[in-house]
């Protein structure tokens, strides 16, 4: 007798029963600082190919003293070698997998080795926070109380933007936060928010707090001739806008972020850098989003935060971190993300939309895994 035979669709119900699922892509952690007796926070982190990689900040001891740190890799991030500093990195910006500056309280360093040694330029200007290189020898740094410079000899000489200093309001509450650059097109941005009256915000009661929010001073630097011309604009606005990423296809992200007791932490606008026109792409009141992050060659943009809790937007407490993902930078899907990586704040980079990392305030590095 023969045996029965098995029907197709049966036979397919069980393997697909049998057969692992894909996973969807999803975020895992790669490095946790684990000393017992002090913490560790990332400021920026680099990576200028698929392997090498590059994260700068801080650890704290019992005692409250500062150890500047770095951590780098030559394997993707499978490994990561802790190298202590001299300064502590507010910010980073790598041209290549060797070349890099770095920005600290006290000045600019360069490296020629992808961060494992670093020499502080003689001449560099103060209260830098951000720089930008197009090449070796052309960038830009910005910072608090109206500093925007240019160096078009690698760094030895520093050149004040005039269209930087012209912008209104007083250069003490004056600070350009980030720079971005897409070919020969680039925006600086920057805030003007004098001191609220009344003491401190912790001083004030909820309502008073919300009473408070009052719209100031934002300012952006735009150019489309790698920084040969600037034209210099400003807008009322209740929030401060931090963050900014450019694409080759006409795109960018710009990020607004808000103080406690607004009506929500932040809000991802859409950029249209050939008409000028911006979009509202997202914001929610329990997703406090701190970067956002177009990639070349992709339509596809990630934007990274922590979920909140109440009106309390920066809490002591870290919160779980959130990783959102757009094909439209319109509609946004969140992603899959380790349930132990939690930060106060947090960063991408990566050199396209297939390598990508994000590095926490709370000492985590986490790689994209498709």
């Amino acid at each position: 007798m023969k045996p029965p035979l098995i029907s197709t669709a049966v036979f397919a119900l069980a393997v697909f029963f049998v057969l692992p699922m894909a996973a969807a892509d999803h975020w895992e952690i790669q490095y946790r600082y684990r000393q017992v007796d002090s913490t560790l926070s990332l400021n920026d982190m680099a990576f200028p190919d698929a392997k090498h990689g590059i994260a700068c900040g801080y650890t704290t001891d019992r005692k409250d003293k500062v150890h500047p740190l770095v951590l780098l890799t030559n394997n993707a991030g499978d490994t990561w070698t802790e190298v202590p500093g001299k300064e502590a990195c507010l910010s980073m910006f790598f041209l290549d997998d060797g070349t890099g500056w770095m920005v600290t309280d006290a000045g600019i360093w360069t490296t020629e080795e992808a961060g494992r040694n670093w020499t502080k330029l003689k001449t560099s200007p103060t209260n830098i926070l951000r720089l930008w290189f197009l090449d070796r020898q052309h960038g830009f740094a910005a910072g608090r109380e109206k500093h925007v410079f240019e160096t078009k000899d690698g760094g030895t000489t520093w050149t004040p933007l005039a269209a930087a200093t012209n912008a209104p309001g007083s250069p003490t509450y004056t600070t350009y936060g980030d720079i971005n650059f897409s070919g020969k097109k680039g925006l600086i941005s920057g805030w003007n928010i004098p001191p609220s009256r009344g003491g401190p915000d912790w001083m004030e009661t909820d309502r008073a707090k919300a009473e408070k929010q009052v719209p100031h001073l934002s300012i952006l630097l735009q150019t489309h001739d790698s920084g040969a011309t600037w034209v210099q604009s400003e807008a009322s606005l209740f929030g401060q806008i931090t963050r900014i990423s450019l694409s080759p296809q006409a795109a960018g992200l710009g990020l607004v972020e808000f103080k406690d007791q607004f009506d929500y932490p932040s809000e991802v606008y859409k950029i249209d850098t050939a008409t000028g026109l911006n979009t509202m792409a997202f914001r929610a009141k329990d997703r406090a989003i701190t970067d956002v992050r177009l990639f070349p060659g992709s339509s596809t943009g990630l934007i990274v935060g922590y979920e909140t809790s109440g009106p309390v937007y920066r809490s002591p407490i870290p919160g779980k971190l959130k990783v959102l993902r757009s094909d439209d930078l319109l509609n946004w899907t969140e992603m899959e993300v380790d349930y132990r990586a939690v930060a106060h704040g947090a960063l991408i980079t990566g050199p396209d939309d297939k390598h990508v990392w994000i590095a926490t305030d709370t000492g985590m590095i986490l790689k994209l895994v498709q």
